[in-house]
């Protein structure tokens, strides 16, 4: 029986960057051929780093930005053939995300109750009284009072916005919600509280959720699967214990690296030499070739398939042919 909530089929985006004085524009790859699919009920996360094609993944599936190939499958309705305005209500009350930035995410002209009230007042027939008790309810499940409504963001600080957020990306009741870095801008002592409560919502409410970081502490914590992302493919997904306890792409494996451990000692320490490439100049073959330690010389030429190593765990790498 398939219980995907989202299924992902060979995803692309590029886009033209602007013409500037030394040249044409020229053709960005965010995501290439990603296919990837999101079980009901769980937490996936995307790791990887700035620039791999994780935000562009997200906006994708958010219909924020066109696509150029492939399918998003929502309960097996192809997302991005909607058109008609009923059927985008219809999608917005089912999908929501929580941007990374909660300064720029909130109207700082409105009120903190309008801000929760008016997706309500646009997606359904409530009245007003209605709107009001379910406007308090979400703002107490997110840990603030409900004297809040009347200030506006700019007096509250980065936590207490992201927990606004929250509640708004929690307004309309959806069944799957994208947190796309929700902690990255906010102190280490207020990411463990919204890391929490994020968990917390999930058990409560049975929420699915696309998880995008790049800590990976914070990944293992909250997540039940993971997938690796670079340059704008899926390199690696397995369960979260089945990453951090066996990793196979020498990729992954960087990235713990990077993660501090008491034990680091007994994990196999790889330190990439040289920077992500830009997604203007995608090397040809297997895309990490450039960086790896373990490159051969059909890794310059040939694109890796995928290796299945149990019914949850695969990866791309020419290593385990």
């Amino acid at each position: 029986m398939n219980n995907n909530i989202l299924e992902i089929k060979n995803l692309s985006v590029t886009y033209k960057t602007k013409k500037s004085i030394l040249g044409s524009p020229k053709t960005v790859h965010a995501v290439n051929n990603v296919s990837l699919d999101i079980k009901k009920g769980e937490i996936l996360a995307i790791a990887g780093e700035s620039g791999c094609g994780k935000s562009t993944l997200a906006k994708a599936i958010m219909k924020l930005i066109e696509t150029q190939n492939g399918e998003i499958l929502l309960e097996n309705t192809n997302i991005l053939k909607l058109k008609k305005r009923e059927d985008l209500k219809k999608f917005y009350q089912k999908v929501q995300i929580i941007f990374q930035n909660p300064y720029s995410s909130l109207n700082p002209k409105m009120k903190i109750g309008k801000i929760l009230k008016e997706p309500l007042e646009i997606n359904t027939d409530l009245s007003k009284k209605e709107i009001d008790t379910i406007v308090e309810d979400k703002i107490k499940k997110v840990g603030l009072d409900t004297n809040c409504l009347n200030l506006y963001p700019h007096e509250f600080s980065g936590g207490q916005r992201q927990r606004i957020a929250i509640a708004r990306a929690l307004i309309l009741d959806p069944e799957f919600i994208i947190a796309d870095e929700p902690v990255s801008a906010l102190d280490v002592s207020i990411q463990a509280q919204i890391i929490n409560l994020l968990k917390q919502l999930k058990e409560d409410a049975n929420l699915t959720f696309l998880f995008i970081s790049h800590d990976l502490s914070v990944i293992k914590y909250l997540s039940d699967r993971i997938a690796i992302m670079y340059l704008g493919e899926i390199i690696e997904t397995g369960k979260t214990e089945e990453i951090f306890n066996n990793p196979k792409h020498p990729y992954t494996k960087a990235l713990l690296s990077s993660v501090p451990q008491l034990d680091s000692d007994k994990r196999e320490q790889i330190h990439l030499e040289g920077e992500l490439p830009s997604p203007e100049n995608i090397p040809s073959g297997c895309k990490f070739h450039t960086r790896c330690p373990f490159v051969m010389e059909k890794c310059k030429h040939e694109n890796p398939k995928d290796i299945i190593f149990s019914q949850t765990h695969n990866c791309k790498c020419f290593l385990y042919n």
